[in-house]
């Protein structure tokens, strides 16, 4: 019988972070949960390709925007149960446990993990616990906590939309609360949040996502985001 988990990395420029996110994703491989690796590339002009495919990585190329870049790699990829993490996101030891153990008791439920940032302090303590009261409370996690999800509930759901910002919003509206919290967790870079400060960028986080629920443009949205 054949790995059950496709993984599913969007990437753009990634090269920076790809060796860690790699890394720590090579105990499920040793746990034989892994059935195939899917990059779903969307133009990088760095190393971000030529280390996939050191990784043996099935490497699918398109239009840059995360939502597209997702519907993709899960459209590529061939496994019953389908991860999807970001590419600066690391994954800890206790992962491959978590998702078995997911995979053999809930197979009706989405599943995340628990943020963190991989730096140290209050403020990125803080964010992360909003983050993860968020997904809990109002059934909101976003990308960078992963999605694991059978490849029949995201059918079920319609899949990633192709829009450039808030995919992730749409993925879990969809789910309605189909979700539960992975005992594990997923430590994701905090360049953004060190390169305009924690507060501000906490707060530009949450204006988007008001507007985003208010009917704004993911296009205008993301060059806010970006801006």
């Amino acid at each position: 019988m054949r790995a059950p988990l496709s993984i599913v990395i969007p990437t753009l420029n990634s090269a920076e972070d790809m060796p860690g996110t790699l890394a720590s994703l090579g105990a499920g491989l040793r746990a034989g949960l892994v059935r195939e690796l899917v990059v779903s590339d969307g133009g990088s002009e760095d190393d971000t390709r030529s280390l996939a495919d050191s990784a043996g990585a099935w490497v699918v190329s398109g239009a840059a925007g995360r939502g597209g870049q997702l519907a993709r790699g899960a459209a590529a990829a061939g496994g019953e149960w389908i991860l999807f993490i970001h590419a600066d996101t690391w994954l800890d030891d206790r992962w491959p446990d978590a998702v078995a153990k997911h995979l053999r008791d809930y197979p009706d439920l989405a599943g995340y993990f628990r943020l963190a940032f991989r730096s140290e302090g209050i403020a990125p303590g803080a964010v992360a616990a909003w983050a993860n009261l968020r997904s809990w409370m109002f059934g909101l996690p976003y990308g960078d906590q992963g999605l694991l999800i059978s490849r029949a509930l995201y059918r079920e759901t319609g899949g990633y939309p192709d829009i450039p910002l808030m995919e992730d919003v749409v993925m879990a509206r969809a789910l309605r609360g189909r979700f539960r919290a992975l005992p594990a967790t997923a430590r994701t870079s905090a360049l953004r949040y060190r390169r305009r400060g924690w507060l501000r960028q906490g707060a530009r986080n949450l204006g988007i996502l008001i507007r985003f629920l208010l009917g704004a443009d993911p296009e205008l949205l993301l060059r806010r985001y970006t801006g």
